[in-house]
């Protein structure tokens, strides 16, 4: 095992963390660019925890001897699990929170789909939405849940951390 992935993630995960903190400082600006700057963060933020996500996802496939470059979606490494006939927890927990409408996984993930689409949301936000989906979809022009937003990311990326500290150790035992 290379473990390239695990560096990667890392690396992700570090990228997240400098985007998270220049989101803060962009929020307490008082220059001409604010918004722009937090629109800009606030898809940053994202980018680069979905693109950990991503990188974790074929981390686990290096892991379980897999082409990890042929794993894009969790559902295609619950496919290399299934074809190999096996199970892995890390698999099991990945799918549970993918799931979970309320879990900050499907959170993050429908928070980045939200960047990739240019429709006009006027009307309100539905209660299963996060804040920051929201706010990526301009449905709060006026910026007033940018505050909430950031202890948004904030508490995904400590539960993303959480996770991928626990799964790794799952996988040394592997």
């Amino acid at each position: 095992m290379s473990g390239v992935y695990l560096t990667r993630t890392n690396q992700k995960l570090n990228f997240t963390r400098i985007h998270l903190d220049a989101l803060k400082a962009a929020q307490e600006s008082t220059g001409w660019s604010k918004h722009a700057l937090i629109e800009s963060y606030n898809e940053s933020v994202l980018f680069h925890m979905v693109s950990a996500y991503s990188s974790l996802l074929r981390e686990i496939a290096e892991q379980y001897s897999f082409d990890a470059n042929r794993i894009t979606k969790l559902s295609q490494l619950v496919e290399q699990m299934e074809l190999q006939g096996l199970e892995a927890p890390e698999v099991t927990e990945l799918q549970q929170l993918h799931g979970d409408s309320e879990s900050w996984l499907h959170h993050l993930l429908a928070a980045y789909k939200g960047c990739w689409r240019a429709e006009d949301h006027q009307e309100s936000a539905g209660q299963t939405e996060s804040v920051s989906e929201i706010h990526v979809m301009q449905i709060n022009p006026d910026h007033a849940e940018d505050g909430d937003i950031i202890r948004e990311y904030q508490e995904w990326f400590g539960q993303f951390k959480s996770l991928i500290e626990r799964l790794r150790v799952g996988m040394q035992e592997w």
